[in-house]
């Protein structure tokens, strides 16, 4: 159990009850007063945002169009900004677990995170989630075979990895997650915003090809000797 309090792309407070499944020791961990953690692919994906912005604004507001095909690479190109802004929300970031257990997020709780908890969160769609991985220290002794994990959004039990020169093993997973409405607000707006550009350029395809057209049979017929 928990509360997660999330202010645009700033995670401001978290504070995170998990009971230990073997020793059902109750665990309790929550973010440093002074702290507050930046959700990457938020700011991202406002970047990509910001970006589409610009370019519809950059011109002079008298500034006319002289082709249908200026009309067309510029929604091509707002339409890759705001795609990698959806694809930002849509597609967590696949990480390796020595990048999760070195990433700074360790260093937001007070307490200090035990070293055999790894905490995570990512934005999937229009959610917020948090991973937390209960790890176990694999003896040099031991006669498993090592093979570390690659990247993945998220970890099952039995990944390995190295870290710090030791080896370890994932035992349990816990993963939480609940809806920001805002985000499926973003989700909906940026679908939105995609088919009315891609019906901008239905609608200026034919007609460009038609000048197209009309131009290359003014040469032609202008070709003709009479």
């Amino acid at each position: 159990k928990g509360v997660l309090t999330l202010q645009g792309d700033a995670l401001c407070q978290a504070d995170v009850n998990l009971k230990m499944p073997r020793s059902n020791q109750l665990l309790h961990f929550a973010f440093r007063e002074d702290k507050q953690w930046k959700l990457q692919q938020i700011q991202d994906a406002r970047n990509h945002v910001n970006q589409a912005i610009y370019l519809l604004m950059k011109r002079d507001v008298n500034y006319h169009f002289k082709t249908g095909s200026e009309v067309l690479k510029l929604m091509d190109a707002v339409m890759l900004q705001l795609s990698r802004a959806r694809n930002r929300l849509t597609t967590p970031a696949t990480l390796t677990l020595p990048e999760i257990a070195s990433s700074g997020l360790t260093r937001m709780f007070a307490p200090a995170l035990p070293p055999d908890i790894l905490v995570n969160f990512y934005i999937n769609l229009n959610k917020l989630c948090l991973t937390i991985y209960q790890l176990h220290v694999l003896q040099p002794s031991t006669t498993k075979n090592f093979k570390p994990a690659g990247g993945s959004i998220l970890h099952n039990p039995g990944a390995m990895f190295e870290f710090g020169n030791q080896r370890y093993e994932v035992s349990h997973v816990h993963k939480v997650e609940c809806v920001v409405p805002w985000l499926n607000d973003a989700l909906v707006f940026f679908t939105v915003s995609l088919q009315l550009c891609q019906q901008l350029k239905d609608k200026v395809t034919p007609l460009e090809k038609g000048l197209c057209f009309l131009t290359l049979d003014f040469e032609r017929i202008s070709g003709l000797k009479i």
